[in-house]
Order: structure tokens, then C-alpha cells, then sequence
């Protein structure tokens, strides 16, 4: 059987940065295993599988080591496909997802917007180990989904030197963020080894927490984000009631078949 796949990057304009996913078409469901697989060969932070079901598609993604319950980027990636390259006429592609949530991503200008649920962090004494793991103490922790450590200028964040061995043992993943400047709202880093994937290039799933915590903070409901990954990622969020809408855009760098 061969599968039609497309290499994006998301959440970037230009090829090579931002977070690359694979995109991959399926006309029926394939088994968990051979997804997983699959993700493993491509050895790329994510691999989406998306297959229409009626008006809509469901969606499924896994990093080389695991089915991921929410992947912004690949959403993304997958978004961009449809919308883009498959149906330009489309307007929206709604999804559903193995978790039974509802993901929704349409046409704004030359980016995509995408509409997730907010996660909204709480205060938390810091996990044993977090601060000797990061290398610094954060001002605030806090967590939901993932830990969050907050640090009062971008350039700490941009200089942290994590332990991913001692992060990996956390067991969840370290969003640390800071204040921006420059007509940046805010900048943040994700790392996740225990995924399988030491630091995020650019993550979707984070600024769900991202943005409902900075939009306290701030006073403001749109904000703009950098994430301070090596390959470097941009995205606006809006926290619209309960739901985080991202936009970004996103790059082509590859298209073709994988025998399966």
C-alpha cells in the first residue's frame, strides 16, 4: 500500500524552521502499530494521520516513541494540507480526535488558524528536582497539562542548559516562558523528553496553557509568541472563552509516497 505524505514545517514562513511534521493520508484506519512505526521512520517530532469521516477527518498523532493526545503543530501541518494543497476551495476542515475533542483550523490570510482547548495552569510547588534540572529557579511554577516555570526576561530562557535526563524523570513536560519584548508578548520553550523529544521546536499544545496564563497577566486576550527553540517559531493566540486560538504559518519542503 502506498500512503500519500507531506513533510511541513509549521509555524514558520520559511523552509527549515519552525517544527516540521509529517502529514499522511489514510482512505481507511491502519493499526496503532503500524502508525507508531511509521512515526518511528520518519523520526520527526510528529507524524499526523488523517482520514475524511463524512463533512469532517479524524486525526491521530505519535512522535517516534508515542501516540501524542494533542498535537497543535501537526494539526497544523494537516490543516495547511487540506486547506492548501488538497481542496483550496475549502474553508475550514474540521477534526475529530481519538480523545473525542473537537479541533477546527480555517483559512486567515496567508496563515492558518486553529482552535484548541484552553488548559488553564494553576500554582504548584515546584517538582523535586525541576530548578537543578532546568539550571535556574523559576520566579513561579505552576502546572496543568505540563509544568510551567516562569522567568522573569527572555534572555534566561534563551540561555537555559536543561538536564533532559533529570527532566525525562519529571515524567511531564517543562513549558518555561517569559515576558517579551519588541512587540513580543511573551517567549517560551518546551521541552519534553519523556515523549521522546528533548526540547519542542514549536508546540501547539503549550500555548494552550501559555495563553490563558499570559492573558491574566497582561490583560489582553491576543498575543503574540515567540518560541525559542534552535529552529525558532512564531504564532499569534487569541483565548477565546474556553478554546486558544493559534495562528501560524507553514511551509512545503516535501511531498511523495510511503510504501506501508
Amino acid at each position: 500500500m502506498r500512503l500519500p505524505i507531506w513533510r511541513i514545517d509549521a509555524f514558520t514562513d520559511r523552509a527549515f524552521a519552525g517544527n516540521p511534521a509529517a502529514v499522511i493520508r489514510l482512505t481507511e484506519p491502519l493499526p496503532e502499530a503500524a502508525m507508531q512505526a511509521i512515526a518511528a521512520e520518519n523520526n520527526m517530532p510528529a507524524t499526523a494521520f488523517f482520514r475524511a469521516v463524512g463533512e469532517g477527518f479524524a486525526i491521530r498523532w505519535f512522535s517516534p516513541a508515542v501516540e501524542l493526545p494533542l498535537c497543535g503543530h501537526g494539526t497544523l501541518a494537516a490543516g495547511f494540507v487540506i486547506l492548501r494543497l488538497l481542496e483550496p476551495a475549502r474553508e475550514r476542515a474540521v477534526f475529530s480526535t481519538h480523545s473525542g475533542a473537537r479541533l477546527e483550523v480555517t483559512r486567515a490570510d496567508d496563515s492558518i488558524a486553529m482552535s484548541l482547548p484552553a488548559a488553564r495552569p494553576e500554582p504548584c510547588p515546584p517538582p523535586p528536582g525541576l530548578a537543578e534540572a532546568l539550571g535556574a529557579v523559576p520566579r513561579d511554577t505552576l502546572a496543568a497539562n505540563y509544568y510551567l516555570a516562569v522567568f522573569d526576561d527572555a534572555e534566561t530562557v534563551a540561555a537555559l542548559s536543561p538536564d533532559f535526563a533529570a527532566l525525562r524523570r519529571l515524567g511531564r513536560g517543562t513549558v518555561v516562558t517569559a515576558p517579551g519584548r519588541d512587540g513580543i508578548d511573551f517567549v517560551s520553550r518546551m521541552l519534553v523528553p519523556a515523549k521522546g523529544i528533548d526540547e519542542d521546536a514549536a508546540t501547539g499544545s503549550s500555548h494552550c496553557l501559555l495563553a490563558p496564563f499570559w492573558a491574566a497577566r497582561l490583560g489582553k486576550t491576543k498575543l503574540t509568541a515567540r518560541q525559542l527553540s534552535p529552529r525558532g517559531a512564531a504564532m499569534g493566540c487569541e483565548l477565546a472563552g474556553d478554546r486558544v486560538v493559534l495562528t501560524g504559518q507553514a511551509v512545503l519542503t516535501l511531498a511523495g509516497k510511503i510504501t506501508v
